[in-house]
């Protein structure tokens, strides 16, 4: 089993190439992958079709991927080997599948148990829990285990993910390299397992939470083409807090290895999305309402969508006899006795907040005195998840704080705090919520917390718990909720008394807020929350991103991919079947048999990086455009944004080269010759309106200057923060739009730029100027070559491909569009960087200069 075969686990975490080669022995029988045949069974067409996929339905189906499974395992108890396995009715993972209906799709779980197996029941376990529930167990050494769960997940992200930093050894764990080698080397564990049911080209995989963040990037690795979700549960951190990350860049290309991610709250997408653009420098844009962003050629989709409750579950919970009892007994301990109860419900862990609840429930008490004898807060706390030194604290400033305020406000009979700390059945929270006035969840950080949603449900009750609580099927149901802000449930809960967990005072005045309402305004609170928690169930969420899911992946099929890096740097490369490396063999073969040959080259960005101080030319590349230009057969221009003054203080010693500014608006064919424009001259009184708009946002956002041209006004914000001149360049786009419409200009955003121009300029009739000049000549091309790097060039591309149908060029001609960098683009072709661009340049500078050969 896995457990004996992880001998060289550590080798992605040491940046080492991973090698996936599938595990000596396997699971028996669930290998569907067509043409490798299991090590247990000699038949081949025993190992291509499993249990699994033998069906005569064809369904999808869908790969469930988590720490844990949804099982409940227990040994047996009469001393025989062997364990009793059964689904764990609370898992959110189970939840989920009934939410899909068991008609619609077939799932697989791939996860660990919570019991250790020993080594000599793994091959029973795994066969039990294959053919009866359809789960792929993981195993795990305890001291692996312990490292990557106990260690890195609840000592290291689990803290950061929370917003605490390591400051001091006591507040969070500071980053441990030994720890973060287990963390990756249980997700390796976790790829080797699901290539073993994987069928890739068919199947999904949905991965949940922050435990196997690295997962992505094995499973792409092994399948270019995996179709592969990804959904975080806990909250991620803004970019201030996540890049303290020592392995920050590794987290988020593995998770973008994944083709749709998933968060609860805009927020935490809006985090995550900072960081790829802070550390990765990738833009996201939306496009009809769904987030994308680019990453080599493959689009990754954000989606936003909190997860919602098993309303099934909750509500034949709610039947059962057990809970009408336990209501009643709780009916009988307050509401007979005449007390309100206020009740909360969390893991006694250090971001819940349990002792800023009880302080404001304190301070309640003070400021109302009225309430003494009168209001409990009954505190349900769950055990701790993790284990540590902080959990140990929580506890006894709990118990202590409990233990005072009883012993000042308290009366025989009577205890303000009811301290609930031993692990209550489902049941039982129920009935506690059916009695509870309000709900109060105060936690200074969480995720999602479903508390405040299973509450509104228990409210709504039935026919049988109205008549237990005494009610009238009439009767409108009430609720209360005081809630974080903190938490991911907060903004759907728009009914809610929102609070600050920090501000004591202020919880106790929600707190007397809420036992003070009116009635009809609990009544229409409640039905708010009621209709968006029914609707918006677990089922919901989960088929609203499993649709997601389908459509990211839809294209994958008629792309063309392929892998490039190593170790967790590992990405794939998606493109058009039809977009491929431009060949230095390929294009010198063309360039050698043609005469008349037209080149279009950008310059920034293109013959010059982006990321140079100096932007101007190197005399080397100087050298190269003088010698292109001498080539006969030759017509070169460059066409740039830059201003006219510009090219030509760069480009005089070229005097054959031809030059177009400001995207076209100027042109001039040799050195000698004069300037002409391709469209009527403008009348730039425009900028008298623009000019004082740009230079109010250049004031107030750091960083960011006014490029003053003849026709044109620029605002660059490459230099300012990256976040910050993004957010003022859509409002500076919406200001320039507004004041300027009735102006005979275009105002477009480019790459870290906002641009004003006049209308109909664009580099496109550059293009069209010179091939329509040259077929007046009689020059009909037979060789073009145009090479740029942004949005701007892909007008000459369209120019120039749509030539190859018209009369404008030869029959046959050689025609090479080409870009920068592997991405979406109408051009055919890509180098890699502006060092491959001018290497291929030089390369046909040189045939340029070789004597032609005699006829």
């Amino acid at each position: 089993m896995v457990s004996r075969s992880y001998s060289n686990l550590l080798e992605l975490a040491s940046g080492e190439s991973p090698s996936f080669g599938h595990m000596g022995r396997r699971i028996p029988r669930i290998m569907t992958v067509a043409g490798i045949i299991s090590d247990l069974d000699d038949d081949p067409s025993e190992s291509v079709c499993s249990d699994l996929s033998s069906s005569s339905v064809q369904r999808d189906r869908i790969i469930i991927v988590a720490n844990q499974l949804p099982i409940r395992a227990q040994r047996k108890s009469d001393n025989s080997k062997g364990w009793i396995f059964s689904w764990d009715d609370n898992s959110l993972l189970l939840q989920l599948k009934d939410g899909l209906g068991d008609d619609e799709i077939e799932v697989i779980y791939v996860g660990c148990l919570k019991e250790e197996i020993l080594p000599c029941e793994q091959d029973e376990v795994s066969q039990i829990l294959l053919e009866t529930f359809k789960c792929v167990p993981t195993f795990l050494p305890s001291d692996l285990f312990s490292r990557f769960y106990h260690g890195f997940c609840k000592q290291q992200l689990w803290p950061l993910f929370h917003y605490m930093l390591p400051l001091s050894p006591d507040l969070g764990g500071r980053f441990n390299r030994s720890l973060w080698q287990a963390y990756v080397s249980v997700n390796k564990i976790f790829a080797d397992r699901i290539m073993e049911v994987i069928n890739p080209e068919d199947d999904f995989v949905w991965i949940h939470d922050y435990h196997l963040m690295v997962l992505p990037t094995f499973l792409r690795k092994r399948f270019n083409r995996v179709k592969l979700g990804f959904f975080l549960h806990s909250p991620f951190p803004s970019s201030e807090i996540y890049r303290t990350l020592p392995i920050r860049e590794e987290i988020l290309r593995a998770l973008l290895n994944s083709d749709l991610i998933g968060f609860h709250t805009f927020d935490y997408a809006r985090h995550f999305l900072s960081c790829c653009s802070r550390m990765l420098g990738l833009s996201y844009e939306s496009k009809r309402g769904y987030i994308g962003l680019e990453y080599y050629g493959r689009t990754v989709s954000i989606k936003i969508l909190p997860v919602g409750i098993h309303m099934g579950q909750l509500q034949s919970v709610l039947s059962l006899p057990e809970t009408e009892q336990k209501v009643a007994e709780l009916i009988k301990q307050f509401c007979d006795q005449d007390r309100i109860m206020l009740l909360g419900v969390d893991d006694m862990d250090i971001f819940k907040g349990i002792s800023l609840k009880l302080l404001a429930m304190e301070q309640l008490l003070v400021q109302h005195p009225e309430c003494q004898g009168k209001v409990v807060l009954v505190q349900i706390a769950n055990p701790a998840r993790g284990r540590g030194k902080d959990v140990k604290e929580v506890q006894d400033e709990t118990y202590s704080t409990v233990k005072r305020i009883n012993e000042k406000f308290g009366k025989p009979g009577y205890d303000p705090v009811v301290l609930i700390d031993e692990p209550l059945k489902f049941y039982e929270r129920i009935a506690y919520y059916v009695v509870a006035e309000c709900c109060l969840v105060t936690a200074v950080r969480d995720g999602m917390n479903l508390i405040p949603y299973e509450y509104i449900i228990s409210r709504q009750g039935n026919e049988k718990l109205d008549k237990v609580l005494g009610l009238d099927s009439s009767t409108p149901k009430r609720s209360m909720l005081v809630v974080s802000e903190f938490i991911g449930c907060s903004p759907s809960l728009s009914g809610a008394i929102r609070v600050n967990p920090w501000n004591i005072d202020a919880v106790a005045d929600a707190m007397d807020s809420a036992l003070e309402m009116q009635g009809p305004e609990k009544q229409l609170r409640h039905e708010k929350h009621y209709r968006y928690v029914s609707t918006h169930d677990v089922g919901y969420w989960a088929r609203s991103f499993l649709q997601d899911l389908e459509r990211t992946c839809r294209d994958h099929v008629r792309r063309r991919c392929w892998g490039i890096g190593f170790g967790l740097s590992f990405r794939v490369v998606a493109l058009d079947p039809n977009f491929r490396k431009l060949s230095m063999e390929h294009i010198v073969s063309a360039y050698k048999r043609t005469t008349t040959r037209a080149i279009l080259l950008d310059y920034d960005g293109t013959l010059m990086p982006q990321a140079s101080i100096d932007k101007g030319p190197t005399p080397k590349s100087i050298e190269m455009l003088k010698t292109l230009c001498r080539d006969e057969n030759n017509v070169v221009f460059i066409v740039s944004a830059r201003s006219r003054t510009t090219l030509e203080e760069w480009f005089s010693p070229c005097e054959s080269l031809g030059l177009a500014a400001e995207h076209g608006y100027f042109l001039r064919t040799k050195g000698d010759a004069d300037w002409e424009t391709c469209v009527p001259v403008a009348d730039c009184s425009w900028k008298q309106i623009a000019e004082p708009v740009m230079r109010l946002y250049m004031e107030t956002t750091d960083g960011s200057t006014i490029e003053d041209k003849e026709t044109a006004l620029v605002w660059c914000y490459e230099d300012a923060d990256p976040d910050f001149g993004s957010c003022q360049a859509k409002e500076l786009l919406d200001h320039l739009e507004s004041v300027l419409a009735n102006e005979p200009v275009t105002v477009k955003s480019g790459q870290n730029l906002v641009e004003v121009k006049p209308q109909g300029v664009s580099k496109g009739i550059v293009a069209k100027r010179l091939l329509s000049t040259m077929q007046e000549r009689g020059m009909l091309p037979d060789f073009i070559l145009c090479i740029g790097d942004d949005r701007s060039d892909e007008d000459m591309f369209e120019v120039i491909i749509s030539s190859m149908a018209g009369s404008s060029i030869a029959p046959r001609a050689e025609v090479f569009a080409c870009t920068v960098g592997r991405k979406p683009s109408k051009a055919k072709y890509y180098l890699d960087d502006t060092v491959e661009i001018v290497r291929l340049m030089q390369g046909l500078a040189c045939v340029s200069e070789q004597p032609m050969p005699p006829l």
